[in-house]
This record gives C-alpha cells, sequence and structure tokens, in this order.
C-alpha cells in the first residue's frame, strides 16, 4: 500500500509497516514526542512471532497533517481509517507513554475491533478521582501539563521554539530529561542502537510542526471523550515504580477500574524500561490475537 492514507475530512496520515506483512496485526501508537518510526521490537523479532506492526503519525506529527482540538477519543477514527486501507479487522494496539491513553481509548471505543490493548508507562485521566495527578512526577512535567491545562496558549508559545531548537538538534530532548533520568534510564538512552531510535523519532516528530506534541498534551490534560472504565477487552498495564514521567500511580488507578486489567508493577525501573518491557507486550498481545 502507499505510505499514507486519507481521512474522511481530508487529512493524511503518514503510515509505516514493518515485521511480517501477512502476520497478527498489531498497532503500534507512539509517545509524546513520538511518530511512526519510534522505538519498536526488531524486525527479526516480529517475523519470528508473526506480528504485522502497524505505526502511523498522530496528526501534527511527521508526515501527518493537524487535527486542532482532538481529544484522546478521536484517535479511533484514525486507527480505524488504517486499519481499513489495510483490509483489517481485528486487531491488537498498543501504546508507551503518551500513546497509552490512546491505546485504551482504542480498547474502550472499538470493542468489536481490538483484541487485546497494552498500555506502557502511560497516564490516567486528569479529572481522575481520588488519585492526585501530580504526585511523583518529575518538575519539568509537572510544569509542562500543569500550563496545558491552565494556559494552553502560554504553553503553545513556549513549545513552539523549544520545538525548533530540538529539531535542530533532537539530543537536546534527552540532555533536557537526563537530569530527571534514573540511573537506569541513563543506560538505556545511553545504548547505542536505542539513542539512535530515540534521535530519529523526535527529529521526525517534529519535523513540519511543534503542534503533534502541542494537541496532545492538550489532549492528555483534557477531556479525554470515554470512561476507562468501560474497556471490556483485556488490557496489559506496565509501568516502572520509579517512573517520574508518568508516575505509576496512574497504573494502578487504571487497574482499578478496567475490569479485564492486568498489571504489571516493575519496582527498579522508570519511563524508558518499558523500552525493554515492549518485546513482552507484544508477546502478550499476540496470545490473544486472531488473524481476520
Amino acid at each position: 500500500m502507499a505510505d499514507h492514507v486519507r481521512t474522511a475530512d481530508g487529512r493524511r496520515l503518514r503510515v509505516e509497516i514493518s515485521g511480517d506483512p501477512n502476520g497478527h496485526p498489531v498497532f503500534l501508537l507512539h509517545g509524546t514526542p513520538g511518530s511512526r518510526v519510534g522505538p519498536r521490537p526488531r524486525a527479526m523479532f516480529l517475523y519470528q512471532r508473526g506480528a504485522c506492526l502497524i505505526s502511523y503519525d498522530r496528526p501534527g506529527y511527521g508526515g501527518s497533517d493537524r487535527k486542532a482540538g482532538r481529544r484522546i477519543g478521536d484517535v479511533v477514527n484514525d486507527v480505524s481509517v488504517v486499519a481499513d486501507a489495510l483490509g483489517i479487522d481485528r486487531f491488537a494496539v498498543a501504546g508507551r507513554s503518551g500513546g497509552a491513553p490512546h491505546a485504551l481509548a482504542c480498547a474502550a471505543l472499538l470493542p468489536d475491533r481490538v483484541t487485546r490493548a497494552a498500555a506502557l508507562v502511560g497516564l490516567a485521566p486528569r479529572d481522575a478521582e481520588g488519585l492526585d495527578w501530580f504526585a511523583g512526577m518529575a518538575p519539568s512535567n509537572v510544569n509542562e501539563f500543569r500550563t496545558a491545562f491552565t494556559d494552553p496558549e502560554r504553553f503553545a508559545a513556549r513549545l513552539i521554539p523549544r520545538s525548533a531548537a530540538i529539531r535542530s538538534d533532537p539530543a537536546k530532548l534527552l540532555e533536557e530529561l537526563r537530569t530527571e533520568l534514573t540511573d537506569d534510564d541513563r543506560m538505556i538512552v545511553s545504548d547505542n542502537t536505542i539513542r539512535s531510535m530515540l534521535l530519529r523519532n523526535y527529529l521526525e516528530a517534529l519535523r513540519t510542526s511543534p503542534y503533534g506534541w502541542i494537541d496532545d498534551a492538550l489532549a492528555l490534560t483534557g477531556p479525554w471523550g470515554f470512561d476507562p472504565a468501560q474497556i471490556d477487552v483485556p488490557v496489559l498495564l506496565w509501568h516502572g515504580g520509579l517512573d517520574v514521567f508518568s508516575p505509576a500511580s496512574h497504573s494502578s488507578w487504571l487497574a482499578a477500574r478496567i475490569p479485564r486489567a492486568t498489571a504489571v508493577l516493575e519496582p527498579a525501573a522508570a519511563h524508558f524500561a518499558s523500552l525493554r518491557a515492549l518485546p513482552t507486550a507484544l508477546n502478550w498481545l499476540l496470545s490473544g490475537t486472531t488473524q481476520s
């Protein structure tokens, strides 16, 4: 197929497929900021598991047109368009970090199409009852999300020049995060293979505009458009206990509300350890996926 599809409202979505094109379909929804070329298991791993991994740039990132004012729940329309273009009826879905709530949206709003969903190091809704949303979160993320929630225009004005600087040198983003990373996360992002994947990912994410990142943050802190409690498909929630970018309490909150959730907490792991956990999560997804 072509490397892009068109939505009903005329937007272009840039798509990438890896692994076995005839394998079990799994959508991988990237982080924030991120793109379709973000970290994923090696092609050989995917072929051996019989997995067809489908990624696309969320609106405003990479090669996908912006959809201003999008909510988390709006992802289901774009995922459906891509799946239809590929002739896929049923599929599994995984999301990491900012992609995790989008994976949960697919599980909630596409129950007849999604077989299983995995959400790694994700966030809970901003209005989650009984959850101190900012507790345990790094100061940089508290500042970013609080500004997005209380003053979206100021948030966008700050992120535009920051995005431009990262676009000119994507290593700047990792350097910004470095002081808030655990020793384990520093080791993970220093691995040459992972580092090159992350830098390529950030560069592509911000290549055309900062608005994918801006709109992601606004969507994550705004109304999601669905209730996680309505999810009726099996869900894997994976989190590192030392994560300060999306604290583990968010997954605990979700696990208590999603009826068929399996929660995995790695006490000594943090945010980027989710890259190590992704192959295991994909194995779990494939164990419940049927070819359509």
